[in-house]
């Protein structure tokens, strides 16, 4: 891989003496020069690390929770300018929140961002606390989000363990502890804590993120050639980077089968507010119902007394965490009265106001706007 700058991390490699055995704790300890060298060379420019306040870090990790990096930079480029401090954050409407967080998903961390944002702004005067512990309680900010903060923002030396540092950590040691469980996670934390550097902590956090994300990749073989931490790494040593790290399976999705209508009418396209509970809660969605139904039942599932099916259309699907959506689909025009619980809407009352989650978008392109 040609994309890495040259330097001299090379030079800064570790070497074990013949009958020379290393703790984990030395382990790390050693590769502390290396990573940093090349992380000092290497770093993506990404917009949360040209201004590492504390706002500005909480915001970007939450956004890279299941999510990619170049996905995050629009998004967080626009909130960042829409909502520039806690006290907005605090303040802005709900829809609106939704709107700038449509198509991140898993929508729970913008509610959770909400929340917090009036807890800060209430108990610390609209800034993220410099401690650990109170970083911990506010919601939605777990041991790795309260780490980043205190460590990037405040120069606190705590541990920030993704799930980049979890495989990289796991490489480096030799670890079998199984990365998908708490309990492993909880004992890489505190190895970490033992060896992080008291000066930089946030770099050298950000540097086992970015080697991990870089080369000691999640998918796909490691790129063990260009690794700082080669001479260290038990797994490279041994011939292990194919087995660890370790990760039980997942377990199996729950299949959902539902039928999506775009339903035209002299009003605009038809949309509701989903449920302030369970999944996407209280977003808009097109108009579903569960099951794979033929054109006989859309008019009770979708409470429509006169209606025009004008085609079906193509099957496609949804991957949530715990459950998939396969979909099938029809394009209605309705005529006459229609239930409350449906929203007329125009092109630029769709883009602009009412937040649709990415789980109907095959749906959304096929819309034909008047």
């Amino acid at each position: 891989m040609d994309m890495f700058k040259e330097n001299y991390y090379d030079r800064l490699q570790v070497l074990e003496r013949p009958g020379q055995f290393f703790t984990p704790e030395d382990r790390l300890k050693a590769a502390e020069k290396p990573l940093m060298a090349w992380y000092k060379e290497n770093a993506r420019e990404l917009p949360w690390r040209k201004k590492p306040e504390a706002y500005r870090v909480w915001i970007s990790e939450i956004m890279l929770q299941q999510t990619r990096v170049e996905a995050v930079k629009p998004y967080f480029e626009r909130f960042i300018s829409e909502l520039p401090t806690v006290k907005a954050l605090a303040q802005v409407e709900a829809d609106r929140l939704m709107k700038l967080w449509e198509g991140l998903g898993y929508y729970s961390r913008a509610r959770n961002l909400k929340k917090a944002a009036i807890e800060i702004d209430g108990l610390y005067d609209g800034q993220l606390p410099p401690s650990l512990e109170k970083l911990k309680k506010l919601p939605g900010i777990g041991s790795y989000t309260a780490g980043a903060v205190a460590s990037i923002a405040y120069g606190i030396p705590a541990p920030a363990v993704d799930g980049n540092v979890l495989r990289v950590v796991s490489r480096v040691t030799a670890s079998y502890e199984d990365i998908t469980k708490q309990s492993a996670k909880n004992k890489m934390e505190a190895l970490i804590g033992k060896v992080i550097p008291k000066t930089d902590p946030g770099s050298y956090n950000q540097a086992l993120i970015e080697i991990g994300a870089l080369v000691c990749v999640p998918n796909g073989s490691p790129h063990c050639n260009i690794c700082p931490l080669a001479s260290l790494c038990l797994a490279r040593i041994k011939g292990l980077t194919g087995e660890l790290p370790v990760k039980s399976g997942k377990k199996e999705r729950k299949i959902v089968q539902l039928t999506v209508c775009i339903i035209e009418t002299n009003q605009g396209i038809l949309i509701r507010k989903r449920e302030d509970q369970g999944l996407l809660a209280g977003l808009y969605e097109l108009p579903n119902a569960e099951g794979d139904l033929q054109e006989k039942d859309l008019g009770e599932a979708f409470g429509l007394e006169n209606y025009e099916v004008l085609e079906r259309l193509p099957a496609a699907k949804h991957i949530f965490t715990h459950v998939e959506w396969h979909m099938n689909g029809f394009r209605l025009k309705a005529f006459g009265k229609l239930q409350e619980s449906y929203i007329p809407v125009k092109e630029k009352q769709l883009e602009g106001e009412y937040p649709l989650p990415n789980a109907f978008k095959a749906y959304r392109k096929l819309i034909q706007w008047k």
